[in-house]
């Protein structure tokens, strides 16, 4: 029986999905778990479980730090990597081997020869695809690889040496840009940023050296150092690959490419900007496999999921995530989409850029250039039938007035907006124009969030809190209204984890992100508010009678769970 027909029996899958699955499989050359595991259908350990019951082989879960460099080297990169399989442990002369596809008969029949060539025996474990990405990983280094490169690449520029004062022709950079060295420098810089989980990489030039950074978990991280010389080229090689003007240094320039990075397509969005020591090249990391979360994923407290949910099951109004750049709205709003796509429903955006491609959504992205604004984009869309909208921001009054507008005439918009907290929405709505007496039929949810690192699950430290601390987290919860304060566990005597750091988080103490949101709903004694005096404070009151949890009280909800510490709650949700 095959896995599918194992996940429709346990009624995982329905019949008539099958057949496409089954089709698609067949088409692409992929195998039933990349399928299944690519549609989100199960996860990867559920999967991995049933198919280690089905081959009677155990399942292995293992570190890359806990196999040593030797160890790896037993077994040829090239064929680790074409036929899954990867040394995890040596007892005596037995080799343990780790393999995604051991029913892959050309898979067994290569590591039989590998152990005659090596005169190893050799024992076999199931893994998982992450455990294979994470361990082949391991070998090769960052600084290692890059070194190579650059050896390769001066030599290639010790041909170019022309006067300082002589501006290299665009051809010449062209030239340059395509050697294999430059090509291999950056690709590799793009690879580990990747497997190190970055959101952001930064190539600026400082004034003796080209300075490389990754933003990880919201903090950006010296990686690299590399000679000022091959800056040029470096971003030459940038701008091809997203299409932008070569020649041009002057003026700022946006682009956007996609490069295979292991198994995932990644987009990478590039700007660069004009400094007095040359170009500052900054490239986001747009990867669907982490970047799109399901509803569930969010981390919404059981309060503010529910006054979520039942927003999205109304037939219209406003949904609108509000908070500073970087701190996750698009996320939030990617993941109410995606809780809202089905068959029935038409569903379009309109973003500034298209962050991230959702099959069965109609995505667009404005140009201010040639006069595609939001406003205009969104008088346009709403010609085309839509049941679900979604405009990447309100900026000014027109698509303001559109957006509140197309909410009162039977669709569901999504948006975000620039204000500090959930309260501050309201006014901020009625600065850009809209009349008070729209919101009660047109607004449904405000979320405001932040989002704040998560403990390192591997070196987190359970602690007794100072005095001061175990104060302000009593002070927090006992604000809390009483519905949401029942289901509040605090443990005798009161502990809470730190941050401590090892190995696997990079001595950070930190590993991933998590969001801290605020959510205020319209309700009819909140309608009578904005009519009357819309103000913040008059707002602050109702939002705590409708037992409204704020930001730094999830924080700190969050805090007594151990998935994060009072300082990130502090530093990225306290009242300024």
């Amino acid at each position: 029986m095959s896995l599918l027909e194992q996940l429709v029996k346990k009624g995982l899958l329905d019949k008539e999905r099958v057949a496409s699955l089954e089709y698609e499989i067949k088409t692409s050359g992929k195998s039933e778990e990349e399928v299944a595991l690519e549609k989100r259908i199960v996860t990867e350990g559920f999967l991995f479980g049933l198919k280690s019951q089905n081959l009677k082989i155990p399942l292995r879960s293992v570190l890359p730090e806990e196999v040593p460099l030797k160890i790896l080297e037993m077994i040829p990169e090239e064929s680790a990597k074409y036929y899954k399989m990867i040394p995890l442990a040596r007892k005596d002369k037995v080799l343990e081997m780790g393999m995604v596809y051991p029913e892959d008969l050309k898979a067994r029949e290569a590591l039989k020869f590998l152990a005659q060539q090596g005169k190893f025996g050799y024992k076999i474990f199931l893994i998982t695809p992450t455990t294979f990405n994470n361990l082949i990983k391991q070998y090769r280094t960052f600084r290692k690889e890059v070194k190579k490169a650059l050896i390769e690449l001066e030599e290639e520029l010790k041909i170019e040496k022309a006067p300082k004062k002589v501006p290299m022709e665009k051809a010449e950079f062209e030239r340059i840009a395509e050697e294999a060295p430059v090509i291999r420098v950056v690709a590799v810089i793009l690879r580990y940023a990747v497997d190190g989980g970055a959101s952001d990489i930064h190539i600026e030039p400082i004034r003796k050296e080209l300075k490389i950074r990754f933003r990880i978990d919201g903090i950006l991280h010296s990686s690299l150092l590399l000679p000022l010389k091959i800056h040029p080229a470096v971003v030459a090689r940038v701008k091809i690959l997203s299409n932008l003007k070569i020649d041009e240094t002057r003026i700022p320039q946006d682009g956007r490419f996609s490069a295979k990075i292991g198994r995932s397509s990644i987009d990478f969005r590039v700007s660069t900007f004009p400094t007095t020591l040359g170009e500052k090249v900054v490239l986001r990391i747009l990867d669907p496999t982490k970047g799109l979360k399901s509803f569930e994923e969010l981390g919404l407290e059981e309060r503010n999921f529910k006054v979520v949910k039942e927003a999205t099951k109304k037939a219209y109004g406003l949904i609108l995530a509000t908070g500073p750049t970087g701190c996750g709205k698009t996320t939030t709003l990617y993941a109410i989409l995606n809780l809202l796509n089905k068959e029935g429903v038409n569903i379009m955006t309109l973003e500034d850029p298209v962050e991230y491609y959702i099959e069965g959504v109609n995505q667009s992205q404005v140009r201010p250039e040639i006069g595609y604004s939001f406003a205009k984009g969104l008088r346009h869309m709403i010609r085309q039938d839509p049941d679900i909208i979604m405009v990447g921001e309100i900026r000014d009054e027109e698509t303001a007035a559109l957006a509140t507008h197309a909410a009162l005439t039977g669709h569901i918009v999504l948006s975000t907006l620039h204000t500090t907290n959930a309260l501050g929405v309201i006014p901020r709505l009625i600065d850009l124009g809209v009349a008070p007496f729209l919101f009660p039929t047109s607004l449904s949810v405000v979320l405001a969030q932040r989002l704040a690192r998560t403990l390192c699950p591997y070196c987190k430290k359970k602690i007794k809190p100072s005095s001061k601390v175990k104060e302000m987290i009593f002070k927090e919860i006992n604000s809390l209204s009483p519905k949401v304060k029942e289901g509040v566990k605090i443990p005798k005597p009161l502990k809470i984890y730190q941050a401590v750091g090892c190995k696997r988080c990079r001595f950070e103490g930190y590993s991933g992100r998590i969001a801290v949101f605020e959510v205020l709903e319209m309700t009819l004694q909140l309608s009578e508010i904005v009519l009357k005096e819309p103000s913040e404070s008059k707002i602050r009151e109702e939002a705590q009678r409708q037992g409204m949890i704020t930001m730094k009280q999830d924080g700190i909800l969050k805090v007594l769970d151990g998935v994060t510490s009072v300082e990130e709650v502090l530093r990225v949700a306290e009242e300024k």
